[in-house]
Protein backbone atom coordinates (compact mmCIF):
# COMPACT_ATOMS: atom_id res chain seq x y z
CA UNK A 1 0.00 0.00 0.00
CA UNK A 2 1.31 3.63 -0.59
CA UNK A 3 0.78 6.43 1.15
CA UNK A 4 1.83 9.61 0.75
CA UNK A 5 4.40 11.90 3.45
CA UNK A 6 4.02 15.17 4.33
CA UNK A 7 7.18 17.46 5.24
CA UNK A 8 7.18 19.60 8.11
CA UNK A 9 5.63 22.43 5.92
CA UNK A 10 2.29 20.17 5.64
CA UNK A 11 3.50 19.84 1.77
CA UNK A 12 3.57 16.33 -0.09
CA UNK A 13 6.90 15.24 -1.01
CA UNK A 14 6.89 11.68 -1.46
CA UNK A 15 4.73 8.43 -1.20
CA UNK A 16 6.12 5.09 0.69
CA UNK A 17 4.90 1.81 0.71
CA UNK A 18 3.64 0.16 4.10
CA UNK A 19 4.31 -3.56 4.79
CA UNK A 20 1.94 -5.50 3.74
CA UNK A 21 2.16 -8.07 6.49
CA UNK A 22 1.15 -4.83 9.02
CA UNK A 23 -1.23 -2.68 6.97
CA UNK A 24 -3.44 -5.28 4.82
CA UNK A 25 -4.60 -7.73 7.48
CA UNK A 26 -7.89 -8.96 7.15
CA UNK A 27 -10.21 -7.27 10.08
CA UNK A 28 -11.85 -9.49 12.46
CA UNK A 29 -14.15 -7.75 14.71
CA UNK A 30 -14.42 -10.00 16.85
CA UNK A 31 -10.80 -10.81 18.09
CA UNK A 32 -10.36 -7.15 18.12
CA UNK A 33 -13.03 -7.22 20.65
CA UNK A 34 -11.68 -9.60 22.53
CA UNK A 35 -8.22 -7.79 22.95
CA UNK A 36 -9.77 -4.32 23.60
CA UNK A 37 -12.11 -6.05 26.61
CA UNK A 38 -9.39 -6.85 28.29
CA UNK A 39 -7.01 -4.50 28.08
CA UNK A 40 -9.71 -1.85 29.41
CA UNK A 41 -9.84 -4.25 32.28
CA UNK A 42 -5.92 -4.54 32.28
CA UNK A 43 -6.63 -0.90 33.08
CA UNK A 44 -8.84 -0.74 35.27
CA UNK A 45 -8.69 -0.01 38.99
CA UNK A 46 -10.45 -0.75 41.90
CA UNK A 47 -12.03 2.13 43.80
CA UNK A 48 -15.06 1.12 45.75
CA UNK A 49 -14.29 -0.64 48.66
CA UNK A 50 -16.87 -1.22 51.82
CA UNK A 51 -15.97 -2.13 55.17
CA UNK A 52 -16.88 -5.20 56.14
CA UNK A 53 -16.96 -5.77 59.92
CA UNK A 54 -13.59 -7.40 60.62
CA UNK A 55 -12.73 -3.42 59.06
CA UNK A 56 -15.03 -1.24 60.79
CA UNK A 57 -13.64 0.82 64.34
CA UNK A 58 -15.42 -0.36 67.71
CA UNK A 59 -17.05 -3.22 68.82
CA UNK A 60 -14.68 -4.33 71.59
CA UNK A 61 -17.38 -4.95 73.77
CA UNK A 62 -21.19 -6.90 74.08
CA UNK A 63 -23.15 -3.50 73.84
CA UNK A 64 -24.99 -5.36 76.54
CA UNK A 65 -25.48 -8.43 78.96
CA UNK A 66 -27.22 -11.60 76.91
CA UNK A 67 -29.79 -11.61 79.27
CA UNK A 68 -32.37 -9.67 81.29
CA UNK A 69 -32.53 -6.50 79.72
CA UNK A 70 -35.40 -7.29 77.28
CA UNK A 71 -33.54 -6.09 74.02
CA UNK A 72 -32.35 -8.38 70.99
CA UNK A 73 -29.15 -9.92 72.08
CA UNK A 74 -25.82 -8.45 70.40
CA UNK A 75 -22.55 -9.28 70.13
CA UNK A 76 -20.88 -6.58 68.44
CA UNK A 77 -21.54 -2.93 67.50
CA UNK A 78 -19.42 -3.76 64.09
CA UNK A 79 -22.50 -6.34 63.18
CA UNK A 80 -24.02 -5.17 59.55
CA UNK A 81 -27.66 -5.10 61.60
CA UNK A 82 -26.31 -1.48 63.46
CA UNK A 83 -25.81 1.67 61.79
CA UNK A 84 -21.88 2.29 61.20
CA UNK A 85 -21.64 -1.59 61.07
CA UNK A 86 -19.68 -3.56 58.44
CA UNK A 87 -21.33 -4.07 55.07
CA UNK A 88 -22.42 -7.57 53.74
CA UNK A 89 -21.21 -8.55 50.42
CA UNK A 90 -20.15 -5.07 49.51
CA UNK A 91 -17.48 -4.22 47.04
CA UNK A 92 -14.03 -4.53 47.51
CA UNK A 93 -10.24 -3.75 47.06
CA UNK A 94 -9.92 -7.59 46.51
CA UNK A 95 -11.53 -7.81 43.53
CA UNK A 96 -9.84 -9.00 39.84
CA UNK A 97 -10.22 -7.46 36.34
CA UNK A 98 -8.00 -8.54 34.71
CA UNK A 99 -8.35 -10.90 31.64
CA UNK A 100 -5.48 -12.92 29.89
CA UNK A 101 -4.75 -12.64 26.19
CA UNK A 102 -2.59 -14.23 24.27
CA UNK A 103 0.34 -12.15 22.54
CA UNK A 104 -0.72 -13.84 19.30
CA UNK A 105 -4.09 -12.30 19.27
CA UNK A 106 -2.58 -8.92 20.73
CA UNK A 107 0.01 -8.82 18.20
CA UNK A 108 -2.73 -9.61 15.08
CA UNK A 109 -5.39 -7.23 16.84
CA UNK A 110 -3.04 -3.91 16.02
CA UNK A 111 -2.52 -5.20 12.75
CA UNK A 112 -6.45 -5.32 11.98
CA UNK A 113 -6.65 -1.43 13.55
CA UNK A 114 -3.80 -0.50 11.77
CA UNK A 115 -4.78 -1.96 8.53
CA UNK A 116 -8.51 -0.38 9.22
CA UNK A 117 -6.96 3.21 9.84
CA UNK A 118 -4.78 2.97 7.06
CA UNK A 119 -7.82 1.72 4.27
CA UNK A 120 -10.13 4.47 5.65
CA UNK A 121 -7.13 7.17 5.08
CA UNK A 122 -7.25 8.22 9.12
CA UNK A 123 -2.94 7.87 8.71
CA UNK A 124 -1.01 10.07 8.34
CA UNK A 125 2.68 10.25 7.73
CA UNK A 126 5.31 12.85 8.49
CA UNK A 127 8.86 13.63 8.01
CA UNK A 128 10.07 15.33 10.71
CA UNK A 129 13.13 16.69 12.13
CA UNK A 130 12.95 16.34 15.49
CA UNK A 131 15.46 19.56 16.31
CA UNK A 132 13.31 21.83 14.32
CA UNK A 133 9.84 20.38 16.18
CA UNK A 134 7.87 23.88 18.22
CA UNK A 135 9.30 23.86 21.66
CA UNK A 136 6.31 25.98 23.04
CA UNK A 137 2.13 24.46 22.88
CA UNK A 138 1.17 26.92 21.32
CA UNK A 139 3.66 27.04 18.32
CA UNK A 140 3.00 23.24 18.06
CA UNK A 141 -0.67 23.46 18.03
CA UNK A 142 -0.54 25.85 14.94
CA UNK A 143 1.91 23.59 13.77
CA UNK A 144 -0.45 20.65 13.75
CA UNK A 145 -2.63 22.67 11.91
CA UNK A 146 -0.78 22.57 8.86
CA UNK A 147 -1.92 18.53 7.86
CA UNK A 148 -5.59 17.08 6.67
CA UNK A 149 -7.01 16.61 10.49
CA UNK A 150 -9.73 16.36 11.62
CA UNK A 151 -10.51 15.42 15.02
CA UNK A 152 -8.51 13.20 17.87
CA UNK A 153 -5.09 12.00 16.47
CA UNK A 154 -2.42 9.52 18.21
CA UNK A 155 1.35 10.59 18.16
CA UNK A 156 3.79 7.34 17.74
CA UNK A 157 6.93 8.58 18.64
CA UNK A 158 10.08 6.44 17.09
CA UNK A 159 11.66 7.15 20.33
CA UNK A 160 10.69 8.65 24.00
CA UNK A 161 10.90 12.82 22.87
CA UNK A 162 11.02 14.64 26.72
CA UNK A 163 10.33 18.19 24.64
CA UNK A 164 7.39 16.76 22.24
CA UNK A 165 5.86 14.99 24.83
CA UNK A 166 5.98 18.51 26.64
CA UNK A 167 4.61 20.60 24.37
CA UNK A 168 1.52 18.25 22.38
CA UNK A 169 0.33 17.19 26.64
CA UNK A 170 -1.70 20.57 26.77
CA UNK A 171 -3.21 20.39 23.19
CA UNK A 172 -6.60 18.86 23.39
CA UNK A 173 -7.71 15.69 21.66
CA UNK A 174 -3.57 15.00 20.88
CA UNK A 175 -1.79 12.33 22.92
CA UNK A 176 1.55 10.90 22.10
CA UNK A 177 2.98 6.97 22.77
CA UNK A 178 6.13 5.50 21.38
CA UNK A 179 5.28 3.14 18.38
CA UNK A 180 6.86 -0.01 20.39
CA UNK A 181 3.85 0.61 23.10
CA UNK A 182 0.89 0.87 20.49
CA UNK A 183 -1.88 -1.44 20.83
CA UNK A 184 -5.37 -1.57 19.36
CA UNK A 185 -7.35 0.27 22.52
CA UNK A 186 -5.26 3.76 22.35
CA UNK A 187 -5.74 3.72 18.28
CA UNK A 188 -9.53 3.05 18.54
CA UNK A 189 -9.46 6.24 20.90
CA UNK A 190 -8.53 8.37 18.24
CA UNK A 191 -9.84 8.94 15.06
CA UNK A 192 -6.34 9.94 13.74
CA UNK A 193 -2.45 8.25 13.91
CA UNK A 194 -0.06 10.20 13.46
CA UNK A 195 3.56 8.32 12.26
CA UNK A 196 7.20 9.67 12.04
CA UNK A 197 8.55 7.91 8.89
CA UNK A 198 11.17 6.42 11.38
CA UNK A 199 8.05 4.77 13.68
CA UNK A 200 7.08 2.66 10.91
CA UNK A 201 10.73 0.38 10.86
CA UNK A 202 10.20 0.75 14.76
CA UNK A 203 6.44 -1.04 14.71
CA UNK A 204 7.99 -3.37 11.84
CA UNK A 205 11.20 -4.04 14.44
CA UNK A 206 8.94 -4.82 17.26
CA UNK A 207 6.19 -6.69 15.94
CA UNK A 208 7.14 -8.81 13.04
Amino acid sequence: MKYIVYNQEGKETEAVLLPKDIFEVKMNPDLVHQVVSSQMANRRKTLAHAKDRSEVSGGGRKPWRQKGTGRARHGSIRSPLWKGGGVTFGPTKERVFKKKINKKAKKQALFMVLSAKAKSNSILILDLDFKQIPTKTKQMAEFLKKFPLKGSALIALPKKDENFIRVTKNIPQIETLEARNLNALDMLSFKHLILPKESIKIIKETWL
